[in-house]
């Protein structure tokens, strides 16, 4: 691997999908060259012990670390909401920036790093607002940069299947289908108590877009509708979230996708989650359907005492989202399609630097551009381009929310938007 090809990477949040998914995938893409530095911004320092204290990483990766923004020296009390800006700034251009932050706080962050002349790679959803999608794309796309979209589930072997076959007629057309995310008790008991509230998200728009995603990644058709009902509760801090939702997804050629989603498995169950996707379609003369369990995958696990973040002995095993094993370097590697997601990403961000080294500056951007538009046109990585539908989708499911379930309608004719149904 050329030293044209690596860059430095900040990861902008230090919360779980850091400790879970993030840090882990590309401390093993260091290791393989791709990646150089590695910094992470935070709000304070609090978040870094997890991180530098965390066994699984450490058993995971010898040797590895990361450069803690703010300082290990600072006061545990003390908050830097701007730091991150000075991070980014001080970062070679065209290295990468992950953003791990809250919903809400993905805009000014992405385009803090596009303004600096930085890639990026965004945990989903990408922004709360169409119109921002449309910004961030014009922007990346005006300077060359490739931002990608962490919607893992795209590369799930099954969903692969499922689109190949989709796109091959065996299934007919999608009609109705049925999806639903339960993430664990225990959330309730994290940050997320002082960001998951009312004002800011759901459910629905948190975990279910998902699998709305992962529906238009399949059928290749578009909603037209949402109507989204949340049921409130108080986190142990007092704060008022929902904490459960549902949403009622309508498609272009009438077809409907109900979406169930929460912060409500139980803590005892087996696996961390509960979660899975069933599509029905129909055919000439006949019917089809795909379905997909999610969180069992054949794989069950009792152990001689409670381990994981959930405490359990006896688990349900995904051992294709993202799981550490043996391989032939020191360490553990990670496996799965939550792994694949990152790497595809920042994969693309290496080729990019490798196809323009030694170009001149016009070259290089018009270089850029074109590798961009063609990763834009495949629609596996998600891409402001390819998949701002959620963003649509996102908008009026907040709409809806706050409106006691309104049905909100998607329009496509014009400029994209919502509006009321009446």
């Amino acid at each position: 691997m050329t030293d044209g090809r690596a860059f430095d990477v900040a990861i902008v949040g230090g919360g779980m999908i850091t400790n879970d998914l993030l840090l882990p995938s590309i401390y093993h893409l260091q290791r393989l060259g791709l990646v150089k530095a590695i910094s992470i911004c935070a709000l304070n320092t609090p978040p870094f012990e997890a991180l530098l204290e965390n066994p699984q990483l450490a058993e995971a990766f010898p040797g590895q670390g990361f450069t803690p923004c703010p300082a290990l020296s600072e006061s545990p009390e003390k908050d830097f909401p701007e730091l991150y800006k000075e991070v980014i700034a001080a970062m070679p251009p065209h290295s990468a920036v992950v953003v791990a932050m809250p919903d809400q706080l993905h805009y000014p962050v992405l385009m803090e790093a596009l303004n600096h002349g930085q890639h990026v790679l965004c945990v989903k959803p990408l922004v709360l607002k169409y119109t921002q999608a449309l910004e961030v794309e014009e922007l990346a796309r005006e300077k060359g940069l490739f931002v990608g979209v962490e919607y893992h589930k795209r590369f799930d072997r099954r969903a692969l299947i499922a689109r190949r076959h989709y796109e091959l007629g065996h299934f007919g057309e999608f009609v109705m289908g049925e999806a639903k995310l339960i993430e664990p008790y225990l959330y309730r008991h994290s940050n997320f108590q002082n960001w998951f509230t009312c004002e800011n998200t759901d459910p629905f728009v948190y975990i279910g877009c998902h699998y709305v995603d992962l529906t238009y990644f399949i059928t290749g058709l578009r909603p037209t509708g949402v109507s989204v009902h949340g049921v409130k509760g108080a986190f142990p801090n007092g704060n008022v979230a929902y904490m459960w939702s549902q949403g009622r997804v309508l498609f272009e050629n009438d077809a409907v996708l109900s979406v169930i989603n929460g912060l409500g498995y139980p803590d005892e169950g087996a696996g961390p989650n509960e979660q899975g996707l069933v599509i029905y379609c129909e055919g000439s003369g006949k019917t089809a359907l795909f379905e997909h369990n999610d969180q069992f995958r054949g794989v069950s696990h009792s152990y001689t005492d409670a381990i994981g973040s959930g405490g359990t002995v006896f688990n349900y095993i995904n051992p294709d989202f993202f799981q550490l094993g043996p391989w032939e370097g020191p360490g553990y590697k990670p496996m799965g399609y939550g792994y694949d997601s990152v790497a595809a990403n920042l994969e693309t961000i290496g080729r990019i630097r490798e196809s323009t080294a030694g170009l001149s500056a016009g070259d290089a951007l018009a270089r850029r551009r074109e590798i961009i538009a063609e990763v834009d046109e495949k629609r596996l990585i998600a891409t402001p381009a390819n998949s701002s539908i959620n963003e649509l989708v996102t908008e009026a499911a907040r709409m809806s929310i706050l409106n006691d379930g309104d049905f909100v309608k998607i329009v496509y004719d014009g400029e994209p938007h919502i509006e009321p149904k009446g």
